[in-house]
């Protein structure tokens, strides 16, 4: 074995959409440790609770991270509401999730490009960037936006969704279907694709389990845990759903489990369209929080569980806002994933763990 050394990943990297940089220690081409170096993006968003007020901060939370916006300001309201005592329209429940779930669809499309084009399939990168294109398309016919929605608010959402606009949307969805079932299908057969991610970056279901891994990355691993299936809001009258698992725990178990997310969020969206009751789209929400009031609230993001904590203090701004992204939570897991590696294979282990820098480095 030779001598050990480091070598720097990043944070400016080819390979990396956001800016994670590694500390790789290196014996020949085995990486046998990896330090994360975090704090390049970090712009103290969580402060900004003691200058705007509860109902102007749902427009800081949703920009902490352009991927994850939707489920930034969902789940920011759903713990103001909570705080509040706030219950919001069945309606709004409705719309929320299916804004949410295309918001899965298309946060998993941009992914799937980028690891494509990290293999060498720059016509998949394209393709599935076609593809979610057309979910940004209906993005913004419902909401006027394309990344930034701005459409959830504290006691329901601010833009409804006509009858004929949801049938709209279950047409797009069905049309590309069709197409994304043949890039699944390519992708998860093809040989160099096999050869690049069979058996690399390998967590068992125990050493997920012990290190708190969350979202896609943990149920690769054999892990059922998703924050859907608790069943809240418009998630509890889904007449079945069951977490996308995968128990070889991989880099193509990554893989596979995000592929099948995107059908499932597709089936979803339908199933809700086709039962969202009539009625108001928000309610009126008067006073403050209490003082010393507390509330705290989970949500399923793109790449997992994502905690929220707020605390009142009579007045309309917040004493305290807090949120713990889903990458936070698998950055350990991340660090075992990459020990015992090739050198050659970290980019790929990095991409199939999908790491949203812009929401861990609030």
């Amino acid at each position: 074995m030779g001598k050990a050394s480091v070598i720097p990943f990043g944070p400016q990297h080819p390979v990396l959409p956001e800016p994670l940089h590694l500390d790789l220690v290196v014996e020949d081409e085995t990486v046998v440790d990896c330090i994360p170096q975090i704090g390049f993006v970090h712009r103290g968003l969580e402060k900004l609770v003691e200058t705007r007020d509860y109902n102007q901060f749902i427009y800081v939370a949703e920009r902490i991270c352009g991927i994850c916006a939707m489920g930034h300001s969902l789940g920011y309201a759903e713990t103001v509401e909570s705080l509040m005592g706030v219950e919001v329209p069945k309606r709004a429940e409705y719309l929320r999730v299916i804004w949410h779930e295309l918001s899965r669809v298309h946060s998993h499309l941009l992914w799937l490009g980028l690891a494509a084009d990290a293999f060498g399939f720059e016509s998949m990168f394209m393709h599935c960037w076609r593809l979610r294109e057309r979910i940004l398309d209906i993005f913004e016919k419902t909401t006027g936006g394309r990344v930034i929605l701005s459409v959830v608010c504290v006691g329901g959402v601010v833009r409804d969704i006509d009858a004929q606009t949801l049938k709209e949307i279950v047409a797009v969805l069905d049309d590309i279907r069709g197409d994304y079932e043949k890039i699944v299908k390519t992708l998860l057969t093809d040989t160099s694709v096999k050869n690049r991610t069979v058996g690399v970056g390998s967590i068992s279901r125990e050493e997920a389990a012990a290190l708190s891994m969350v979202g896609p990355f943990g149920r690769a691993s054999g892990l059922p845990y998703d924050v859907r299936s608790f069943g809240r809001g418009a998630y509890g009258d889904l007449a079945d759903f069951q977490p996308v698992t995968d128990d070889q725990g991989d880099c193509f178990a990554r893989v596979k489990v995000r592929c099948l997310e995107v059908l499932q969020s597709f089936d979803i969206v339908k199933e809700l369209a086709a039962r969202i009751p009539e009625g108001d789209i928000a309610v009126k929400v008067k006073g403050n929080p209490a003082d010393g009031a507390q509330a705290s609230n989970v949500l399923e993001q793109p790449r997992g569980e994502c905690y929220y904590y707020a605390r009142g203090n009579g007045s309309k701004y917040l004493d305290r806002m807090r949120m713990r992204t889903p990458t936070s939570q698998n950055l350990a897991g991340m660090t075992v994933a990459l020990k015992g590696c090739d050198l050659a294979d970290v980019n790929m282990i990095i991409l199939t763990i999908d790491p949203c820098i812009s929401c861990t480095e609030r």
